[in-house]
């Protein structure tokens, strides 16, 4: 594996490692991505917002995005967060599936304004985030995942223009086997 170290030039060692957000509308093969990554020995954390809509719908008067986006986000910035911060920890690059920034698109899509605390809570990730399209040939709906394709399309819009907003560098990870994604994220990496 190539290790990816980050060091700062003025004091000549490691820094905190900041995690690195891969997101996109869904349907993108993000997971699948991140499994790649996983598979190289890279630190991965998984999509928070599908696991709580799991553990949600399961309870009896659960608190879901499509019927409490106000609550269901306040329970993803916490998760985010604790995420994150174990992330930081690792002695290794580190990759989130979605991350707090994710939280600020889909609040302001369901026309919810994005209160500050989100915005500050956002910071604090690897300066470039990586963004994955949805893909009509592996877009599927289910339980978890409700939306059209062309919701997807616009989801993933609204990701890359709040991402650009909180002053990160958005870069599309270009269509190809997972990989042939993961060998190119690899190497944008090792630019930056």
């Amino acid at each position: 594996m190539g290790g990816l170290l980050y060091l700062n030039p003025t004091k000549k060692r490691r820094t905190t490692m900041q995690p690195i957000i891969i997101t996109g509308g869904p349907g993108a093969g993000k997971t699948s991505l991140l499994d790649a990554l996983a598979r190289r020995g890279y630190m991965t954390f998984p999509e928070v917002s599908r696991a709580l809509i799991r553990e949600q719908a399961a309870l009896p008067g659960g608190v879901l995005p499509w019927t409490d986006l106000p609550r269901f986000a306040a329970l993803c910035l916490d998760r985010m967060s604790n995420q994150r911060e174990q992330a930081k920890r690792g002695t290794m690059p580190a990759f989130v599936d979605r991350a707090i920034g994710d939280i600020c698109a889909y609040l302001t899509i369901g026309g919810i304004e994005v209160e500050e605390h989100y915005q500050a809570m956002a910071k604090g990730y690897f300066p470039t985030v990586f963004v994955c399209a949805p893909h009509g040939d592996i877009y599927v709906q289910d339980d978890e995942r409700p939306h059209s394709f062309a919701e997807a399309e616009q989801i993933h819009r609204q990701l890359i223009a709040t991402y650009r907003e909180l002053g990160y560098e958005v870069v599309d990870v270009p269509w190809g086997s997972i990989e042939q994604r993961a060998t190119w994220l690899l190497a944008r990496l090792k630019q930056e």
